[in-house]
């Protein structure tokens, strides 16, 4: 695998992607995004190689639809795709339209369409196809940063959301609920648990609740029991 040095420092290899230098500094800081960009023109897809990387995302990119299908299908980690509409093997449609079946929550990927196309109709086609954006050729750089940002807000979101809903139902299964038929003791209201082990009320209900009990005494059993205590 050949690589190169760019005059800004940056460190490629022959697939376009990004890499650290061995000799450099390695950093943890917030968790990258990672672009998946589709493009059969090697002019655009130079460009695309150059912006994208230097506005905070990992990039990997592809010659036509098929690898990008490939790479998507290989890497979980991929949360964005931008995908040219027309390119050998499958066009950007077809693709997009592949990762909407396969794809299963928590995974979700933000994809735009990138074309020279730019009739309502086919800006309605795209969408149709299950893109959530929808860009033409020549585009605005800073237009397509932000376009690119909206994506990354969409994602965090959405795996914020997802973890969320991880500890939810993580919590959920830690909480055991009371029902079906509980058997008690008549006299002494002890409760035989799952093991067959009688237990005391307020212990069995705590442990499967969490509730806490703060013990007191009833008006019927203060006349029964303490008779002699004076309202």
């Amino acid at each position: 695998m050949s690589s190169e040095t760019r005059t800004d420092g940056s460190f490629w290899n022959s697939h376009g992607r990004r890499a650290e230098r061995a000799d450099g500094p390695k950093r943890h800081l917030k968790k990258t995004i990672k672009v998946l960009a589709a493009e059969d023109n090697i002019v655009s897809r130079r460009i695309l190689e150059n912006l994208i990387p230097k506005w905070g995302f990992d990039i990997i990119s592809v010659a036509d639809g098929r690898q990008a299908w490939e790479k998507w299908s290989a890497d979980s980690a991929i949360q964005i795709a931008v995908l040219d509409w027309m390119m050998p093997e499958l066009d950007g449609l077809d693709v997009c339209r592949m990762i909407r079946q396969a794809e299963k929550p928590p995974r979700m990927t933000y994809i735009i369409i990138l074309t020279a196309r730019g009739r309502r109709e086919d800006v309605v086609q795209g969408l149709s196809a299950g893109a959530n954006d929808y860009i033409t050729k020549p585009f605005d750089n800073e237009e397509f940063r932000s376009r690119l940002d909206i994506g990354r807000r969409m994602t965090e979101l959405q795996s914020a959301l997802a973890d969320r809903v991880k500890e939810l139902e993580n919590a959920l299964a830690e909480i055991q609920t009371l029902q079906g038929l509980i058997p008690i003791c008549m006299h002494c209201h002890k409760i035989r648990d799952e093991k067959e082990v009688w237990t005391r009320m307020e212990e069995y209900v705590s442990q499967r609740s969490g509730a806490k009990f703060s013990h007191g005494i009833c008006p019927d059993c203060l006349k029964k029991y303490y008779p002699e205590t004076k309202k």
